[in-house]
């Protein structure tokens, strides 16, 4: 029967023959490298992420199963609103006879920046640039809702008090009201080469581009959107 060499001798030969016989293959430990589906999975998301503004990383899982090859794969994202960061899962159709799907779990790393309160804030703070502090991380870690860039937030109100070193999440601001309920209000309505005004009184609040209620002198409510201070339009 024969014997594998002894473990001294091995040793011995990868130092005579130099570096290359005994390094550890370059394939090792990545699935991409050897799975043509991983590949392929891969580089569908780092596309997919290349709109996130950070630095895109991808790990594929290992395929849990011995499946048989999967001619010509083609990615794409199933359901509906699922993140590019994080984890995700991502089905893949083989051009076989059976036109088969499989699927793939994968992690995308968005290394990059993202905002934070520099101190706490009150509810109903409109909040300017010294509120706000830099940091880097990744991003797929930050609330789905999270408000990546600055001008998402300069301007914005707080709803809600919010501590120090808080991302702030889209449901958390808003846009400050240019209306408020119970405040007279400036009907505009028109087209080419003409103008009508009435008056009414606010139903609700509304920042600018915000739908708003109108109850007019007659008791009908109309429905406008804001286009400044005291001020709306209808659209017919």
């Amino acid at each position: 029967m024969p014997c594998s060499p002894p473990r001294r001798l091995v040793l011995l030969l990868c130092l005579l023959s130099g570096p290359g016989l005994c390094a550890p293959s370059a394939t090792a430990g990545d699935p991409a490298a050897v799975d043509p589906v991983a590949k392929v999975v891969r580089a569908f998301l780092e596309q997919r992420a290349a709109s996130l503004n950070g630095t895109v990383q991808v790990t594929v899982a290992p395929a849990t199963a011995t499946l048989p090859p999967c001619p010509a794969p083609q990615a794409f994202l199933p359901g509906h609103g699922q993140p590019l960061a994080g984890r995700v899962t991502v089905g893949v159709r083989c051009q076989d006879a059976g036109a088969s799907v499989r699927y793939r779990r994968a992690r995308v790393s968005v290394t990059g920046d993202y905002w934070v309160t520099a101190r706490p804030l009150d509810a109903g703070t409109v909040i300017d640039a010294d509120m706000l502090a830099r940091r880097r991380g990744d991003l797929a870690t930050l609330p789905d809702q999270a408000l990546l860039r600055r001008d998402q937030l300069l301007g914005r109100e707080t709803r809600r008090p919010l501590a120090a070193g808080v991302v702030p999440q889209s449901h958390q601001v808003r846009r400050p009201p240019l209306i408020e309920r119970r405040q007279p209000v400036t009907l505009v309505a028109g087209g080419e080469g003409f103008r009508i005004t009435r008056e009414g009184r606010a139903l609700d609040n509304a920042g600018l581009g915000g739908q708003i209620r109108v109850r007019l002198p007659d008791r009908r409510v109309v429905t406008a959107r804001v286009t400044g201070p005291g001020e709306a339009r209808v659209s017919y």
